[in-house]
């Protein structure tokens, strides 16, 4: 019973009934929704990329800190990967690949040393490195963009591909989840980060090399944000400067309703992706039901503000706990000693 209760309670589980909810809902009124033809593939392809942000922001965040850029990694990663197969047309596609990852790691490691080594606060880093990587993006792609027929069809058909019914980029982004979640909640070095997001001066006083995880923590967003630049490439197969424009606000939300704490130190890569979830199929849920577009934008805004609410109600409620838990820890060696 405890651990149905534990489940209950687990922020994961309340984002979960809510998907549930919508989709059922959504799918009563128009049925094509979720079982037309084209439906499921869409309800799960359709989050794919955000899922991937959505962890990379989640790492950043869990550390205290925000990844302003990830959108601006994304759309300069996703240009130089479809310029690397017109400009470059003898590389094979693994390697583009990896050069395109490897792209986003770089971009990474810009923000996390600037974070890190500089000390200054990550929001107004990134929100500089963001406008700068966007800037980059514009100077060089001007008003080009690369069209489909410029990218070889065995790379843009990984972006629309399945394999038994599911397609190939929402499996990345599951096993990307999988590897993310195993570290920071199996490793050292991933609960490490948690500590350092609790309380980052304790942490220091604890001995951990807080700058140092503070670094590698931008250096895996940016990773993460160069493969869902490539990706983007592969399942859009037209790519122009303002790719990804936007989705570092829808990263940022996805994992704050996951329920990844603002302030840092609590939440999972889990939550975050299924906030992305939640995202997405709102997304194309509210056109469905007739929803305007201004409404739709004013529900997502309500959902962030519930969430950072309940986060605050959350965090108030442990905290008076401890306290509680504190206070009879004291009062039990005063009574035996009076006895």
């Amino acid at each position: 019973m405890s651990g149905v209760s534990t489940l209950l309670r687990r922020r994961e589980f309340g984002v979960v009934v809510a998907i549930g909810v919508l989709i059922a809902v959504t799918t009563v009124i128009s049925p094509s929704f979720a079982t037309g033809t084209d439906g499921f593939r869409n309800l799960l392809l359709t989050p794919s990329l955000l899922m991937i942000l959505a962890v990379a922001q989640g790492i950043v965040i869990i550390t205290k800190n925000i990844d302003l850029s990830v959108s601006a990694v994304l759309g300069l990663t996703a240009y130089a990967t479809g310029r690397m197969f017109v400009d470059l047309p003898g590389l094979p596609i693994p390697v583009v690949i990896l050069l395109g990852v490897g792209l986003g790691t770089l971009l990474g490691a810009v923000n996390g040393t600037l974070v890190s080594l500089g000390r200054v606060p990550s929001l107004v880093i990134t929100l500089g490195t963001l406008y700068a990587f966007r800037g980059i993006d514009i100077a060089w792609a001007g008003g080009d963009r690369v069209n489909a027929g410029e990218l070889p069809r065995e790379f843009t058909t990984m972006g629309t591909q399945t394999v038994l019914g599911v397609p190939v980029l929402f499996v990345v982004a599951v096993a990307v989840l999988a590897v993310v979640a195993y570290v920071l909640g199996q490793t050292r070095s991933g609960r490490e980060l948690y500590a350092i997001g609790s309380d980052d001066a304790a942490a220091v006083l604890y001995g951990l090399r807080v700058r140092r995880r503070v670094f590698f923590g931008f250096l895996a967003s940016g990773t993460l944000a160069g493969l869902a630049g490539v990706l983007f490439a592969a399942r859009y197969a037209s790519v122009s400067s303002n790719a990804g424009t936007g989705m570092e606000l829808e990263a940022v939300a996805a994992a704050v309703l996951g329920g990844v704490a603002i302030v840092g130190g609590t939440g999972t890569v889990l939550g975050a992706v299924l906030g992305a979830v939640l995202l997405t199929t709102i997304s194309r849920a509210l056109p469905t039901l007739g929803i305007g577009e201004f409404w739709q934008q004013a529900v997502l805004g309500a959902l962030i503000i519930g969430a950072i609410l309940l986060d605050r109600v959350i965090a108030a409620r442990q905290a008076r706990r401890l306290r509680s838990s504190h206070a009879s820890i004291a009062v039990a060696p005063a009574k035996e000693a009076v006895t």
